[in-house]
C-alpha cells in the first residue's frame, strides 16, 4: 500500500472517529469506552486498533481534571499490599489464612499499609499461589 492511500484512509478513520488518537473531552472519553467494549467482542481481529484506542484512554485517564484525585490515591499505594489484598479477595482467605506471612497483626497491618512485605514473605506468597514475585513491585 503507498502513504498517500495509508495516509488517505487515516484521515477518513480520525476524521469520522477523533477519539481513537486524542480524547479533548468527556463525551469523547464515553465514545472511547464504548468502542473498546465493542472491539473486545472480536479482541484477535482489532488488537491494532485496541491498541491505539487504550493509548488514547490512558492519556485521557491520566490527565483528565475528574480523575486527579484518584490518580493521586492510586499512585500513593504500595503495590505489596495491594496485591495481597487482591490475593486475599479472589482466594476468599482472612488474616489467619497466611502463616507465610506471620501472625494476625503483621497481616493487619500490611494490608493497612503499615507495614511492608519482605523478600521472604513475596517468595513464599509467589510459590504458594503461583504469581511472578515481580508482581509485588
Amino acid at each position: 500500500m503507498r502513504l498517500s492511500t495509508i495516509k488517505k484512509k487515516a484521515h477518513e478513520l480520525f476524521d469520522e472517529a477523533s477519539f481513537l488518537a486524542h480524547i479533548n473531552k468527556q463525551d469523547e472519553y464515553a465514545q472511547a469506552l464504548e468502542t473498546l467494549d465493542a472491539l473486545m467482542d472480536d479482541y484477535d481481529n482489532n488488537i491494532p486498533l485496541i491498541d491505539i484506542l487504550s493509548a488514547s484512554i490512558e492519556r485521557w485517564e491520566e490527565s483528565a481534571e475528574e480523575f486527579t484525585e484518584f490518580n493521586k490515591r492510586i499512585n500513593s499505594l504500595q503495590v505489596d499490599h495491594v496485591v495481597l489484598k487482591t490475593l486475599m479477595e479472589q482466594y476468599n482467605l482472612g488474616v489467619a489464612d497466611l502463616p507465610e506471612i506471620g501472625s494476625k497483626s503483621l497481616i493487619s497491618k500490611i494490608i493497612n499499609n503499615k507495614r511492608s512485605l519482605t523478600k521472604a514473605h513475596i517468595t513464599a506468597l509467589s510459590h504458594r499461589f503461583k504469581i511472578s514475585p515481580s508482581l509485588f513491585f
